[in-house]
């Protein structure tokens, strides 16, 4: 099963970030390949979220759980349905000199075995892109420069 992790320092403090990552129903006003994210549930400390992403011309859509560990900086997310077989992974907000690493975790798994390993290099590369690319914007978006 394809693992990808993505870091980036954020010039914030996590008290800053975690609010914004939170809000999964903005990142479309800010990441061009989301075309919607709808809350669906929210509780204390989760939201249930239905999203559609346009990949390459492909639209992929999915239902998550977003579990939300403020007390330790972090937010847990695993796919109820989709079109992906498995799709979950976390953000981590760790404090360091020059701010806040965002560390964005996504492990996955497309759920075709006979072209796992033709497409799972592939698909591991988009994944990295798009999260590579949601960093950026949630850093573009805390610090001004969006």
């Amino acid at each position: 099963m394809p693992y990808v992790e993505v870091s980036k320092v954020v010039k914030a403090d996590r008290a800053q970030i975690l609010p914004i990552i939170k809000r999964m129903e903005d990142y479309p006003l800010f990441m061009a390949d989301l075309k919607s994210v709808s809350v669906l549930e929210r509780g204390d400390n989760y939201t249930i979220t239905h999203w559609v992403s346009n990949v390459d011309g492909r639209v992929i859509e999915w239902t998550e759980r977003d579990t939300f560990y403020d007390d330790e900086w972090r937010i847990h997310y695993q796919q109820t349905a989709g079109d992906l077989k498995k799709m979950e992974g976390e953000w981590l907000l760790t404090e360091v000199e020059d701010g806040t690493k965002v560390t964005l975790t996504v492990d996955f798994e497309f759920g075709i075995p006979m072209i796992a390993g033709l497409l799972n290099p592939i698909l591991k590369m988009k994944v990295r892109d798009n999260s590579e690319n949601m960093l950026a914007a949630v850093k573009a978006k805390i610090e001004g420069t969006a």
